[in-house]
């Protein structure tokens, strides 16, 4: 979409799947949805508000809203204007307008441009002014205009998007790195889908360590154990031998106190 500049998210993904290719499909404003819903893309950057019937969407940032004049007009003049600064100018309205607004303050023209670049060349011959997001009047730079800020008017949110129905493990990888997770929780991501599970069992708790050592008697040991002496558990974890756990309890080959043994 005109004004985005991703060029720091592809930077990285190029790092980090080297060998994914991914192309950038310009759109006009108004066609980045459909495009998403035809399949054309399987992701993009368009301008909220938008339908999300279908379409799922990540609010990215809040773009600042700019008035673009001639240099020599008096909105050149001041750091920031107001709606109210403008009232008795001609504010442009193109058709494709970004800003979510019946029509923008000041006096109408006769005639809307169809579109924000038709808007810009208006602007420079002097037919009036125009208000639109910061990132398009950088886009659509003349050395002739200039940009102030203006309050009080829509503002433009950008957002990632795409087909809710078709979230593959790439668009999954392309909205972490949009979203700046990095590059080990990404690979973690892959990794745990990958890793079998009986590997990963291995690397589990004490309780899987146990089973594999004693197996159900070296448990039923400590069990039996941990109601007589606080070191039962220990022992039995160790192996099973329930030599530990076996002291809060009667053992053949313990002689019994108080009993003389017979001299043969």
């Amino acid at each position: 979409m005109p004004g985005v500049t991703p060029g720091k998210w592809v930077r990285i993904w190029q790092e980090r799947l080297p060998d994914v290719p991914l192309a950038l499909v310009p759109v006009e404003p108004g066609e980045a949805a459909d495009l998403l819903r035809r399949g054309g893309a399987d992701a993009g950057f368009l301008r909220l508000p938008v339908d999300r019937t279908d379409l799922s969407a990540i609010p990215l940032y809040t773009e600042t809203t700019v008035v673009v004049c001639p240099k020599d007009h008096l909105v050149a003049a001041a750091d920031e204007v107001t709606p109210e600064d403008i009232s008795e100018d001609i504010v442009l309205h193109p058709l494709d307008d970004t800003l979510d607004w019946e029509r923008p303050p000041g006096l109408p023209a006769f005639e809307r441009p169809a579109t924000t670049a038709d808007a810009i060349e208006l602007v420079a011959a002097g037919i009036g002014l125009l208000v639109v997001p910061q990132s398009l009047a950088r886009l659509h730079h003349r050395r002739d205009l200039t940009y102030r800020t203006i309050t009080g008017t829509p503002a433009s949110q950008v957002a990632l998007s795409w087909r809710e129905d078709a979230t593959t493990d790439l668009v999954e990888d392309f909205i972490g790195i949009v979203r700046g997770r990095t590059v080990n929780s990404s690979r973690g991501r892959q990794n745990a889908a990958a890793e079998p599970k009986g590997k990963r069992s291995e690397k589990g708790g004490g309780v899987g360590r146990r089973k594999e050592a004693g197996g159900g008697s070296s448990r039923t040991a400590a069990g039996r154990g941990s109601r007589a002496t606080g070191g039962a558990a220990k022992g039995a974890g160790k192996g099973g031998k329930g030599t530990k756990g076996a002291q809060g309890g009667k053992s053949a080959k313990t002689p019994q106190r108080g009993k003389p043994r017979r001299r043969p």
